[in-house]
């Protein structure tokens, strides 16, 4: 069995997150830089087995697809021509950097550990990756 990765995009960096083998729990793994994301996977996949990666996909309170769609689409695109083999699961993403930023506030985070602006990335990565496996259960 191979891991599941999850991804929380953004324009500048992107949060990871990745399974156990056995693909019970998320942890969550350095953020990257979304121009260096498709090469890190690469790496990562050529080192682990993977079986799927879990994308967050935005959307806003009514639960349409968000304006930041325009900058994922692409990189969706790029995902599946460089790694076919690999399926791509979109999850709904909507509250998991608010969600993040109360996590770690109630966690006791620092103040300077909370404004360094990767950990809301990497933390929101994991909420989405959770969020899938507690879906998959149903």
């Amino acid at each position: 069995m191979g891991r599941i990765i999850a991804i929380d995009y953004g324009r500048k960096r992107s949060g990871v997150a990745v399974t156990d083998p056995l693909q019970i729990c998320a942890n969550g793994l350095p953020t990257v830089r979304s121009c260096d994301l498709i090469n890190f996977l690469k790496e990562y996949i050529s080192k682990e087995p993977v079986d799927a990666i879990v994308v967050g996909e935005p959307r806003d309170l009514q639960g349409n697809l968000s304006e930041s769609m325009r900058y994922i689409t692409p990189f969706l695109n790029q995902i599946k021509k460089e790694l076919p083999m690999i399926p791509v699961i979109m999850v709904d993403e909507r509250f998991t950097s608010t969600i993040a930023h109360r996590e770690m506030l109630a966690g006791g985070f620092k103040k300077k550990d909370r404004e360094e602006k990767g950990r809301a990335d990497e933390m929101a990565a994991v909420l989405i990756l959770t969020s899938y496996l507690e879906r998959r259960k149903d």
